[in-house]
């Protein structure tokens, strides 16, 4: 088994000094590759584990000096998740006085970079990434976890089109307190509660439903709100129909888009299994006839999304096939056909 030499170890004093990576650095037994990014809490390397010759990913808090439990709060969030569709914690690590946390490597690209360059995209697409992320979102609420900070930038595509959301750093359990008290997030994604401190589970939604908007428009609702706004997103004036954007958007999934961005919070799905439903319920019968069917206004999905209301959302289920997510009672993978 290869063990890093210290030739290319950081010094102490250097890692007080500086607290980022650089190409070639060997940190315990991990050698860093390539920075993969930078954000508000930290930044992230593409790293090789040189003991068992896998790629990871390195996340190096900006704030290094705080208490140590502080730093452990992050990961010992993450470690409470686990699911396909939400980046996995491998460990937590402190080398030569610099803490990091080391995660999955998800090769592929953000989804802010994909409707960056394609604008809005394919109904069926977008509703598989919308499903996914409802899993992750409806798992991490499950574990009393909020976000708090969902949006397309945060959100890993995988060459085979599978979806991780990434960056829990600004995440918080929903435990004790009613709501996240902190105001953060990233304000063209932040529901309006969120800008006075008050994050709940629907506010995760929110986000989701804003992110829903980009990928079936190709951009965002309204620009970012100024403090003066703030007033005309709680009244819902900023927003209008992304079915006014791209005519081709179905109405049931045009109301399932404005359902999310509710800015009354009883007005808005309350949790991500409840929107996951009826993305199912709408998109169950288009995967049946043409696309063109998919824009007229529908009476049997209107029916399904009463009858689903009507009655407790059940657990999730996920095709044997494509693992992609079923609705209750379906009997076939609207995604691949095949039978259950």
């Amino acid at each position: 088994m290869h063990r890093p030499s210290n030739a290319a170890r950081l010094s102490p004093r250097a890692a007080i000094l500086a607290t980022v990576f650089f190409r070639g650095q060997i940190v315990g037994k991990y050698k860093v590759l390539s920075t993969i990014g930078s954000g508000g809490f930290g930044t992230v390397y593409l790293a090789e584990d040189t003991w068992i010759d896998k790629k990871v990913a390195l996340k190096v808090p900006h704030k290094q000096g705080v208490d140590f439990g502080e730093l452990l709060r992050e990961p010992r969030l993450l470690a409470t998740l686990n699911h396909p569709n939400i980046v996995t914690i491998l460990t937590a690590e402190k080398q030569d006085n610099v803490f990091f946390i080391v995660m999955e490597f998800v090769p592929g690209e953000t989804l802010e970079a994909i409707i960056a360059r394609e604008g809005a995209l394919d109904l069926a697409l977008a509703l598989d990434y919308t499903c996914q992320i409802c899993n992750a979102v409806d798992h991490a609420h499950r574990q009393g976890v909020l976000h708090r900070d969902l949006r397309p930038s945060n959100v890993l595509v995988t060459e085979h089109g599978l979806l991780k959301v990434a960056d829990f750093g600004t995440s918080r359990f929903l435990e004790i307190a009613a709501h996240g008290t902190t105001v953060i997030g990233s304000p063209p994604y932040m529901a309006p509660e969120q800008f006075h401190g008050k994050a709940v589970f629907a506010s995760d939604i929110y986000s989701l439903g804003v992110t829903m908007y980009q990928m079936f428009t190709g951009v965002l609702p309204y620009e970012t709100p100024s403090p003066a706004d703030v007033d005309r997103l709680m009244r819902g004036d900023l927003v209008s129909a992304p079915r006014l954007k791209n005519p081709k958007i179905p109405k049931a999934i045009n109301d399932i888009v404005l359902k999310a961005m509710a800015p009354d919070i009883p007005a808005r799905y309350q949790r991500a299994s409840e929107l996951l439903d009826d993305v199912l319920a709408a998109r169950t019968p288009g995967a049946r006839r043409p696309t063109s069917a998919m824009e007229t206004e529908s009476s049997q999905v209107q029916d399904i999304h009463a009858r689903l209301k009507a009655r407790e959302t059940p657990r999730p289920r996920f095709c044997w096939q494509c693992r992609k997510p079923l609705h209750a009672r379906s009997d076939r993978c609207p995604f691949c056909g095949e039978a259950q």
